[in-house]
């Protein structure tokens, strides 16, 4: 995939960088039976008032069901590869030999008419579904349960991939994409390959304005604030602000914010990376 420039015929133009999206598919348009209407909240709670700052505005979208589970067994075809303007990553729109459709997190390199398959016995193959059980070593893999049954929730942005490096008894040992080495039950399941749109963290938006279609209202520096709004506002001149925190004054920038009883820790091998 490659990243495109612009002329500077506008301002807005003139240092923006975005993603060729050569890979999906022209001319397809969203499954409207996979498709839900999403409010937005501008930030604020029930009562109406604001319990998120810097949200607000941003285009109406429309949200994608996304199947992590993978519990389908038997083989699909890719229809499609579409954008999704919920997530980093780009979507693939399946179908069943019964008719039935699905959206998946697409792979990178994933091509239209492509078979994938989910479930015990699936070739190791980009796209295709199984149980850490069945990965072989080495094999870059994405949408990573945790508990059985439960549906990816690791490695599922643009660019990411896990690798799995070895079993343990019951456990196998994956390297995720911060670097740090866990063991997962081998009756979890998991894609092979790695997530689409490997360029996303190279896109530049040119522009404030389009951070605001996308519902993020301006971010104001908290040195540039008073005392009374945060824990770094105040003093004479530019000060630092002391030690980098939160605004109800929890350490940020690397403070360690993990529990030292977490339940989980005992199946982290090694740390993440720095």
């Amino acid at each position: 995939m490659a990243l495109k420039k612009f002329n500077p015929i506008t301002p807005g133009q003139r240092y923006r960088v975005a993603v060729s999206r050569e890979e999906l598919t022209k001319g397809a348009t969203p499954e409207k039976s996979l498709m839900v209407t999403i409010g937005s909240t501008g930030g604020r709670n029930g009562d109406g008032r604001r319990t998120m700052r810097y949200r607000g505005g941003g285009h109406k979208s429309r949200y994608r069901i996304i199947d992590f589970k993978r519990d389908k067994e038997g083989a699909a075809t890719v229809q499609s590869v579409q954008y999704d303007p919920n997530r980093s990553a780009f979507i693939a729109l399946v179908q069943y030999a019964d008719g039935e459709k699905r959206y998946i997190i697409a792979p990178k390199g994933i091509a239209v008419g492509q078979s994938i398959v989910s479930g015990r016995g699936a070739a190791p193959e980009t796209g295709n579904c199984l149980y850490l059980a069945e990965v072989p070593l080495g094999a870059y893999i994405h949408n990573i349960e945790l508990h059985p049954g439960q549906g990816g929730v690791l490695v599922r942005s643009a660019g990411n991939s896990a690798l799995m490096m070895g079993r343990e008894d019951r456990y196998a040992v994956v390297k995720m994409p911060s670097g740090e080495t866990r063991r997962i039950l081998l009756t979890c399941r998991a894609t092979i390959g790695i997530v689409s749109n490997p360029d996303h963290s190279l896109e530049i938006m040119g522009k404030a304005g389009r951070m605001r279609w996308k519902g993020w209202r301006p971010r104001n520096r908290p040195v540039a604030m008073n005392p009374v709004d945060h824990p770094m506002g105040g003093g004479e001149g530019r000060a630092s602000g002391g030690h980098p925190r939160s605004r109800k004054g929890l350490k940020a920038k690397g403070a360690k914010t993990r529990s030292k009883t977490k339940a989980s820790n005992a199946l982290i091998i090694g740390r993440k990376k720095g």
